[in-house]
């Protein structure tokens, strides 16, 4: 029994790092690709502190969920690639909503869907494990850290937004005639479809019964304000563009905290030296 505890206490400290570290890398992130596979990470970082407090259904049920706005996100990324010249760099895009309104549209669901937004897809797991683990008592830190991986989920996505179709003309060249291919455009649609109606049906699938939930005011609109601080952190910010204003946190957050070097390319080098 102490051995479950500490397991499940070393899993909660590994995943609450693995979203907070994914969620800082992808606000400094310039490569589409990049920060939608960082979000992908701090999705798994969810699912397993969904599984660290013993919520394994309701960390299948995100991985459901998780998948079907994800691939969405990915296929309109291939689409912005392709037609933005095949560059992945979101500093080259800018008002590309004008060119690409079909795929901005669905991109933007996914985004709100990985935000957590009300009656999407991503809301209907995503909200259930945070008003889940505010039922238990990890303590403050836990909670405290809960939060702000959110906030800075909603932060990257919003910056993402923000460069690649509302912020100014990068200076990329950009195709719209991707619009017209449907077999670019159909599969785009469908799951956009699913990622709206996708969320109830699997929670009546997975779960017989309603979750009734008690929670003090304070943490029930912990989440929304958060949110609603990130929002105004992004836009103050201009959507973080001159990050190189950040120095040091900036060059940090890009090597991904030296993680590839200490799990990885150390060992790689110095054994290529010797050999």
């Amino acid at each position: 029994f102490i051995l479950g505890e500490t397991c499940s206490a070393l899993l909660l400290f590994i995943s609450i790092m693995t979203m907070f570290m994914s969620g800082v890398v992808a606000i400094f992130e310039y490569d589409l690709k990049k920060i939608i596979a960082l979000s992908t990470l701090s999705q798994l970082g969810m699912m397993m502190f969904s599984i660290s407090l013993g919520l394994y259904e309701l960390a299948f049920f995100h991985l459901l969920t998780h998948a079907l706005f994800k691939a969405l996100l990915f296929l309109c990324a291939g689409i912005l690639i392709h037609g933005a010249g095949n560059t992945q760099d979101i500093r080259s895009f800018g008002g590309l909503s004008l060119n690409f309104p079909l795929v901005t549209v669905c991109m933007n669901l996914a985004n709100l869907s990985l935000c957590g937004v009300p009656f999407l897809a991503g809301f209907y797991s995503k909200d259930l494990i945070v008003e889940l683990a505010c039922q238990y008592s990890w303590g403050i830190f836990v909670l405290l850290m809960m939060f702000i991986c959110l906030s800075l989920t909603v932060l990257y996505s919003v910056r993402l937004t923000y460069l690649s179709f509302v912020g100014p003309y990068g200076g990329g060249t950009s195709i719209s005639v991707c619009e017209s291919d449907y077999s670019l455009v159909g599969p785009v649609v469908i799951l956009s479809f699913t990622s709206l109606v996708s969320g109830p049906i699997l929670s009546w699938l997975n779960f017989p019964a309603p979750v009734l939930i008690f929670l003090p005011v304070f943490l029930k609109w912990g989440a929304l304000f958060f949110v609603g601080v990130s929002l105004l952190v992004v836009l103050s910010l201009q959507g973080l563009t001159y990050s190189y204003k950040w120095g040091a946190v900036s060059k940090f957050s890009g090597l991904m905290w030296f993680l590839p070097w200490l799990t990885g390319q150390g060992f790689s080098m110095k054994t290529l030296k010797n050999a």
